[in-house]
C-alpha cells in the first residue's frame, strides 16, 4: 500500500512575510510550494530568498519555485491567498477559471488603513464569506491563519499559537488542518464560513495586544482535556 502524494500547494500573494513563513514551514514539511505573485520578478526574488535562508538552516532539498498568480493557481491543488484586503477581490477574479474543485484557504484580514487597530468587518460578513460568494460553491473556500503572527513564522522555530479554521466543508477544513499542523501549529474546527469573521476581527485585537505589550501575540484555544 503506496502513500497518497502531497497536495501541491500555491500562495498567492506570496512574497510577503506570511506567504513566504508559509512557504517555509510548507517546504521544510515536504510539500510542493508554487509562490505566486503579480509579476513573476517578485516571485522569483521571494525563491530565492527563501532558499537563501533554508541553506542557511541546513535545509538543502526543499521543492519551492515561483510563478504568476494564475499560473500557480493551475498548477496547484491547494490555494492560500495571502494578500491584503484590498486586492483581495480583484485576485480571486484573476483565479477563478483555475480554482474549481479546490480548496482555496482564504488567509485576507478587512483590515481598513490607517485604522488597523480597529475592527471594520465588511457588509457582507466577513473577507471569507466574501471569497465564498465570489468563487461559487464549485470552490471550497476556508478562512485561516488571520491571528498568526507572521513574524513567528520567518523564525526557526515557528509560532507558538491556535489557528481557527472556518469553512462550509468539514474535508476541507480537516484537508486545511493538515496544513496547520504541518507548519508546526494546532488547527481547530471553528464552524462555517461565517464564523470567519471572528478570527478576523481578533486581528484588530491582537494589533493593539502587540503595540500595547511590544510582542507577537496569537491565541490559544484552553480546556480542551485529553482532547
Amino acid at each position: 500500500m503506496t502513500n497518497e502524494p502531497l497536495p501541491v500547494l500555491a500562495i498567492l500573494g506570496g512574497t510577503g512575510d506570511l506567504g513566504t513563513g508559509l512557504a517555509r514551514r510548507w517546504a521544510q514539511a515536504g510539500y510542493r510550494v508554487i509562490i505566486g505573485s503579480r509579476t513573476l520578478e517578485k516571485a522569483q526574488a521571494a525563491v530565492a530568498d527563501l532558499h537563501e535562508v533554508m541553506a542557511e538552516r541546513g535545509v538543502a532539498q526543499v521543492h519551492v519555485e515561483a510563478m504568476e498568480n494564475l499560473d500557480a493557481a493551475t498548477a496547484a491543488d491547494i490555494v492560500t491567498l495571502t494578500v491584503p484586503f484590498s486586492h483581495q477581490a480583484a485576485t480571486l477574479e484573476l483565479v477563478k477559471p483555475a480554482l474549481a474543485g479546490k480548496i482555496l484557504v482564504d488567509v485576507t484580514v478587512p483590515l481598513v488603513p490607517p485604522k488597523v487597530a480597529r475592527v471594520q468587518l465588511p457588509e457582507a460578513g466577513s473577507a471569507g464569506q466574501i471569497a465564498q460568494e465570489l468563487l461559487g460553491e464549485e470552490v471550497a473556500v476556508v478562512s485561516a491563519f488571520q491571528n498568526v503572527p507572521a513574524a513567528k513564522l520567518q523564525e526557526a522555530d515557528g509560532p507558538d499559537c491556535d489557528v481557527l479554521v472556518c469553512g462550509n466543508k468539514r474535508e476541507a477544513r480537516e484537508a486545511v488542518i493538515t496544513l496547520v499542523e504541518a507548519a508546526g501549529m494546532r488547527g481547530f474546527h471553528a464552524g462555517m464560513i461565517n464564523n470567519a469573521a471572528a478570527a478576523e476581527a481578533l486581528t484588530s485585537v491582537l494589533i493593539v495586544i502587540n503595540k500595547q505589550y511590544q510582542c507577537h501575540a496569537g491565541i490559544r484555544i484552553t480546556g480542551l482535556g485529553d482532547h
